[in-house]
């Protein structure tokens, strides 16, 4: 078993990275900067699928928390892309406001959901806590805008897609050290050292920080 999971490369940097780059393109629309309808090929292949794969790996390799976060996040882009496509082909019959406000109610559970994960995520780096704090941050501004009626590049919505930005380009950073630090064996990029740990018993040795390579 042990030689197993020697393996087994670091699902992590995947997840990360797949994770990243949808964000980004999705929030580069939500901005104005990007046309629409040109993020759903990753939601569904890159965000969505390889994402979900990544947290697939997690639980093979033990990791609780990437696979949560991993396969949540990854059916997250499914759901978001199989919506669009469904109503690129007018199989959705909701008016564009109805759309705005189920897209408002979406992103309220996946935010509900990230805030027990943000506070998690102290536990694993402060690279990872940094990407679900921006994600928080992220989410409850979509929210907030599409509840309000704003579209891409409007008020929260645009606001929300600059804070979208900054979590991809967080998670990329994140993403970048897992995949050198894991070559290297060693750190590499920093991602500090988990902000949460248990308080140890007098006289037992210090439990060790995760390796920068499973920080997912």
């Amino acid at each position: 078993m042990a030689e197993d999971r020697a393996r087994i490369a670091e699902p992590g940097p995947l997840g990360l990275g797949a994770f990243a780059l949808t964000t980004f393109v999705l929030s580069a629309h939500n901005v104005g900067w990007a046309p629409d309808v040109i993020w759903i090929g990753l939601a569904l292949f890159y965000g969505g699928l390889a994402q979900f794969m990544a947290g697939m790996w997690e639980f093979r390799a033990g990791n609780t928390f990437g696979a949560t976060a991993f396969s949540t996040y990854g059916a997250f882009w499914l759901s978001l892309g199989a919506f669009s496509v469904l109503r690129l082909f007018g199989a959705v019959p909701l008016q564009s406001v109805e759309v705005l406000e189920g897209l408002g109610w979406f992103l309220l559970a996946f935010a509900i959901f990230n805030t027990y994960m943000l506070l998690w995520s102290s536990r694993v780096s402060v690279a990872v806590f940094l990407v679900f704090l921006a994600l928080e941050v992220t989410e409850i501004l979509l929210t907030a805008g599409f509840f309000l009626g704003d579209g891409a590049g409007e008020g929260l919505v645009m606001v929300g897609g600059y804070a979208g930005v900054v979590t991809a380009a967080i998670a990329w950073y994140a993403s970048a050290a897992g995949v050198v630090n894991s070559m290297a064996g060693h750190p590499v990029l920093a991602v500090g050292p988990p902000l949460w740990r248990e308080p140890a018993a007098a006289g037992a040795p210090v439990a060790p920080a995760p390796s920068p390579a499973r920080a997912a």
